[in-house]
């Protein structure tokens, strides 16, 4: 009987404390569509409808003025979308009740970029024919979402991940006024060139090299060029410390790959690919760094393959930055290469400074 009743005990606690466990997770978000018409981009082409697709948490909040005060903005990486940031390692750190961005006090705005998720993208219909868009298209885009469609003049919070902080970098000199505080993860404010331009185009040529492309309009996804493109992409994304401990093996590493490598090339469209990683061709805020204002915390991580400290880019640019904290985050096995910006408990308490510091 002892043996029943403590097993009852164990359930009901382990019961209990997924309950709270639950109660503790950030809620689900709201999804919408905020549809742009005639949209313009900077190649001069246009699309009669721009479909921005854009999730929500939280409800905003005005002043006595009406105007929106706790809107935060958050901007993925490339191939991501906003729903990434629902991830646990994220949500469950900043989302959730009580936390730095909990939706109880704070209108979260995730939206999808152009080119991605479920926004205005090649492979809804035009494939190569779809407009070329870059960066500052994106942004645009984006500034309209924020402005007209939902009506917030100045944000609490824009922040962005890889290529969503180099989208801050972008707004914060076009928009010096658009937020009160910034916080860009994992980037540099310069032209992608150097070993970040080369696996970026290596990954392009390899998708359209594959005859099976067929200059892109393919009735099946050119298998074989995106298996390197996705490849490379997982390598330049990986961390030395940890992937090394989570794979000690030979075995474990072909055994991890094989299951992987399908399970990222399974939503992929080569097109959509293509698009995403070109679209930072014409980036470089260098020339205008001055014109940021708003206080800014900028957070890059020692074992960023794809921004590597080693460089000392990130310490050049922020001298340059006079309301700005730059940080880098040692290497370690909690870090994650270029994806430790979105392992919140990493770099949380910068963000709860920063948002002090722009109260």
């Amino acid at each position: 009987m002892r043996n029943v009743w403590g097993r009852a005990l164990a359930l009901g606690a382990a019961a209990a404390l997924w309950s709270f466990a639950a109660a503790m997770a950030a809620p689900e978000p709201s999804a919408h569509d905020y549809v742009i018409k005639d949209f313009r981009f900077r190649s001069g082409e246009t699309l009669p409808e721009l479909r921005i697709r854009y999730h929500t948490l939280g409800a905003p909040k005005t002043d006595a003025a009406g105007k929106v005060t706790n809107a935060v903005l958050i901007l993925h990486g490339t191939g991501g979308t906003g729903r990434q940031f629902l991830s646990p390692q994220f949500a469950d750190v900043l989302f959730a009740p009580g936390g730095l961005l909990d939706p109880a006090k704070h209108y979260i705005i995730l939206p999808d970029g152009i080119g991605h998720g479920g926004s205005s993208k090649p492979s809804d219909g035009l494939r190569q024919k779809f407009p070329r868009y870059d960066y500052a298209d994106m942004i645009e885009a984006q500034h309209e979402l924020v402005t007209k469609g939902l009506k917030v003049e100045k944000l609490r919070l824009l922040m962005g991940t890889s290529m969503g902080c180099m989208h801050g970098f972008m707004w914060a000199e076009a928009w010096p006024d658009a937020a009160r505080a910034l916080m860009p993860l994992a980037c540099l404010p310069l032209e992608i060139a150097g070993r970040n331009r080369l696996w970026r185009k290596m990954a392009i040529d390899a998708v359209r090299a594959d005859p099976a492309f067929s200059g892109g309009d393919y009735s099946a996804q050119p298998v074989q060029g995106l298996r390197t493109a996705q490849s490379l992409l997982m390598l330049v994304g990986a961390s030395p410390l940890p992937m090394q401990n989570q794979l000690p093996t030979r075995q474990a590493v072909d055994d991890w790959l094989a299951t992987e490598l399908p399970r990222r090339m399974g939503p992929v469209d080569a097109n959509d690919m293509i698009y995403q990683l070109d679209a930072s061709r014409t980036y470089d805020p260098s020339t205008a760094l001055e014109k940021i204002t708003a206080p800014m915390t900028w957070v890059n991580s020692a074992d960023d393959f794809i921004n590597p400290p080693e460089l000392g880019i990130a310490e050049r640019e922020a001298r340059r930055l006079k309301t700005t904290k730059f940080v880098l985050i040692p290497a370690s096995e909690k870090t994650r290469g270029h994806g430790t910006h979105t392992w919140a408990a990493l770099w949380k308490d910068e963000l709860g400074a920063l948002l002090k510091r722009s109260e």
